[in-house]
């Protein structure tokens, strides 16, 4: 580009000094030529602009590190003991079973819980640090209504905070399940088979939609409340209740709704049924069913109560890929429109609301 410009200048000085009309309309082609060329060259949209600057606000950003040293930390505290778990479990004699990998994730020896415990408890943390000051901070510094001044559709900004968060939430957990399939080889000395690798690519997947649904709901408590105090109290809270209080609660109906002497087998798997049915509004309630029938092969229903004519003839034999995915197509389902429904309640209100500089 530089030889370029040069020689276009030297050409325009020949023309100045007299070097005929040969010498300007070579010049005037040699200009035209860089400028449609120069013209050729896209420039970057400014929705991918707007995703790399909050990626590496994110990146850069202490919040982020101490989490990631949290995360790291957690990680290799599940691995060490179910690397010890697994290591003095195979010289009593236990057999060693063609899922030997997927233990890494679920085998604890009771004092530090095993990795999937730590993502279904830390994960949510994970996405409501990302989230829960992404708009009303930038309100706040007065920075929001000057990107709003610029040329850009205001639809860019509320999508572009999902898609750098999820993007950086994605990055985090496929390097952390990576890194235990790395050092759970180097130490075990067996490589994983090829469904094994599936389902521990679809327990990664998994976790990312159960953490971009905290994500979503921060994101949106950040759209409503002016402080950033007050949205992350109100995650906060919200992840209590489904961690803590919603379990108690629905024992508590359980124990008012229960039959007394149930006569027929209608009333029991009704009742059962109901009780399902109100575990399952909570995300955490799915996500541990769904990753418990993705790392554990051996579970083949789902149902506190099964009738004796479904499982009568039914081999003892862990389920396929294909048939653990079927059976928590319903789960997946449902934290998905989860997902949906909190983004689509941030994006309303983020294009309702007005943006006026201070």
């Amino acid at each position: 580009m530089q030889e370029k410009v040069s020689r276009i200048l030297r050409k325009t000085g020949q023309v100045f000094s007299g070097g005929g009309r040969d010498a300007g309309s070579s010049v005037f082609a040699e200009t035209t030529a860089y400028a449609a060329s120069t013209a050729s060259r896209k420039a970057p949209h400014p929705f991918w602009i707007i995703v790399r600057k909050e990626m590496s606000d994110i990146m850069l950003s202490w919040r982020y590190v101490i989490l990631l040293a949290l995360m790291l930390l957690t990680c290799g505290a599940s691995l060490y003991t179910a690397i010890t778990s697994i290591k003095t479990a195979v010289p009593t004699g236990e057999a060693v079973d063609s899922f030997l990998f997927l233990r890494l994730f679920t085998v604890s020896d009771g004092t530090i819980p095993s990795f999937m415990t730590f993502v279904s408890f830390l994960g949510p943390l994970l996405g409501i640090a990302l989230g829960f000051d992404a708009v009303n901070s930038e309100r706040n510094k007065g920075t929001l209504s000057r990107m709003m001044a610029q040329p850009i559709h205001r639809d860019y900004v509320i999508n572009a905070k999902f898609v750098a968060g999820i993007s950086v939430i994605g990055l985090l957990f496929f390097a952390l399940g990576l890194l235990i399939m790395g050092l759970g080889l180097l130490t075990l000395g067996i490589p994983p088979s090829f469904e094994e690798f599936l389902r521990m690519i679809f327990f990664l997947m998994l976790s990312v939609v159960y953490i971009a649904f905290w994500l979503n709901l921060s994101i949106a408590f950040s759209v409503r409340f002016r402080q950033p105090a007050t949205s992350a109290l109100s995650c906060i809270a919200l992840w209590i209740f489904f961690s803590v209080f919603y379990t108690m609660i629905i024992e508590m109906i359980a124990k008012g709704i229960a039959p007394v002497n149930p006569t027929h087998m209608d009333q029991l798997v009704n009742y059962q049924q109901t009780v399902q049915f109100l575990l399952r509004l909570s995300p955490g309630h799915l996500f541990n069913e769904a990753t418990m029938t993705l790392l554990m092969p051996e579970i083949r229903t789902l149902s506190l109560f099964v009738p004796p004519e479904q499982t009568y003839g039914a081999l003892p034999s862990p389920l396929s890929v294909g048939q653990s995915l079927l059976l928590v197509w319903p789960q997946l389902t449902g934290l998905i429109a989860a997902v949906l429904v909190c983004f689509m309640a941030a994006y309303m209100m983020f294009m309702r609301q007005e943006i006026r500089s201070r």
